[in-house]
């Protein structure tokens, strides 16, 4: 098989329902606006889909709303499986894995997992249902774009009608679209507004713990951080984005890519619609139940064992409490260790604006005392510097007991692989590599504090 064509004479919709009637073991890579898709067929029935939008981010989240139900599932195996899979922006894998090769990155993650049971196949299978779904919701509104078909296999873990996944998705574009002009994307950043920073009662129904996180992180990572479904969390937001109580940025970069709810639904006419429920293929049906019916716009579950699905339905109530029942967070304490005054203020200024509590430390000698006295929720660490260097301060700190679980993030312009096992070594929780965004930044917090 190899085959291609645009998106101006197919619709993504219409490639997909046609890809369900094939039998062959086959793979779909789109492309649109410089965001890649790669969805994996056998029999008719997806195996797997991602984009190349930030892959990993989508792991990390839908593996901490696992981590509820799996203890396995900490947030150092997280950090492990970026340090051994993860690509760098040529496309190079940070550190060589001789055992998982010519698969999606996300994909080799997920099968280590398997390998190393943290996860056992139903669980993978239940994660990668959840994957397979915000990515197929993104690539329905491609509305221009090319595609072309190769002949490609990947180990199975779990199969899903292409049927039924395209109605769950499209339910779920149709909520978003009622929530148009508004909200245009899950990455979208909601912010209070200033005017009503000092008027709280017009946030009456949004718990402090909402608010304290309303710090830059978008729509979706605000979801998975207060365990709420993130079109429900839009749907509580909406009165107060009307009222001009909330603002709303645009998704930051490479977020911003993606193509928007609104936007392209106004346009893509067929999305809208209530799609033609494909019949399961016969010799895929025997070999693995498709997803089952479910009232909840939210996903559909895998054919799976009994006490997983009832623990997981529980994790799905848990997702849909009302912020009103969740517990009140504090603002999260973070403690940038840097004998760079620039880079201090430029790391207060990323972070303080976003409503962190920063306290900085320009003498890391007398890091140690100001670590004691503060009791921070995280803390940066600069690599290179005079008198004590990061490697040396960090194990000073692990020595602490009050500090065993507390994350240490390594700030630095080394770049070498060396030097990432070194920091790992020391007891390093994480290595952000400078000149780095607010996103980046943000991104390594969000892995870090829950």
């Amino acid at each position: 098989m190899n085959n291609s064509g645009t998106f101006t004479k197919l619709s993504p919709l219409s490639l997909l329902r046609q890809l369900s009637n094939c039998s062959e073991s086959s793979c779909l890579e789109a492309f649109s606006n410089s965001v890649s898709w790669l969805i994996y067929l056998e029999h008719g029935q997806i195996t797997y889909s991602s984009d190349s939008v930030e892959p990993f981010d989508r792991l990390e989240r839908h593996l901490r709303r696992f981590s509820h139900q799996i203890p396995l599932l900490k947030s150092e195996t997280r950090v492990q499986l970026r340090l051994m899979f993860e690509t760098d922006l040529h496309g190079k894998r940070k550190i060589q894995h001789e055992n998982f090769t010519n698969q999606p990155p996300d994909y080799q993650a997920i099968c280590w997992l398997v390998n190393q049971k943290y996860l056992n196949s139903t669980q993978a299978g239940v994660l990668i249902q959840e994957m397979v779904k915000e990515v197929i919701e993104s690539f329905l509104l491609i509305k221009q774009g090319t595609y072309k078909l190769t002949d490609a296999y990947l180990p199975r873990i779990c199969t899903q009608d292409v049927g039924k996944v395209i109605e769950c998705c499209q339910k779920r574009l149709q909520n978003w679209q009622s929530l148009a002009p508004q909200f245009s994307s899950p990455f979208q950043r909601p912010y209070l507004c200033i005017s009503t920073r000092n008027k709280p009662e017009k946030l009456l129904e949004i718990q402090p713990n909402l608010t304290h996180w309303m710090k830059g992180f978008s729509l979706r990572h605000l979801a998975v951080i207060l365990n709420q479904d993130e079109l429900k969390l839009a749907q509580m937001l909406h009165p107060y984005i009307l009222d001009g109580a909330l603002l709303l940025h645009e998704p930051d970069p490479p977020f911003d890519k993606l193509p928007k709810t609104y936007e392209e639904l106004s346009v893509h006419g067929d999305i809208i619609e209530s799609p033609d429920i494909i019949a399961p293929n016969t010799i895929a049906t025997k070999e693995k139940p498709s997803i089952p019916e479910n009232e909840d716009t939210r996903q559909p579950l895998p054919d799976i064992s009994s006490s997983f699905r009832d623990n997981y339905q529980q994790l799905a109530t848990k997702y849909q409490t009302n912020t009103a029942t969740l517990t009140e967070r504090k603002v999260h304490k973070i403690v940038s260790v840097d004998d760079s005054p620039t880079m201090l203020k430029e790391i207060t200024r990323l972070l303080e604006d976003e409503s962190f509590s920063v306290v900085t430390i320009i003498d890391p000698l007398k890091a140690i005392m100001s670590i004691l006295r503060h009791k921070p929720d995280l803390i940066l660490l600069d690599l290179n510097m005079v008198g004590i260097d990061g490697y040396e301060l960090c194990r000073l700190i692990r020595n602490n007991s009050m500090f065993k679980e507390t994350p240490i993030i390594f700030v630095t312009g080394n770049k070498g692989i060396v030097d990432k096992i070194k920091a790992k070594f020391v007891g390093a929780s994480g290595y952000l590599t400078k000149p780095f965004s607010r996103s980046e930044l943000l991104k390594m917090v969000f892995m870090h504090l829950s």
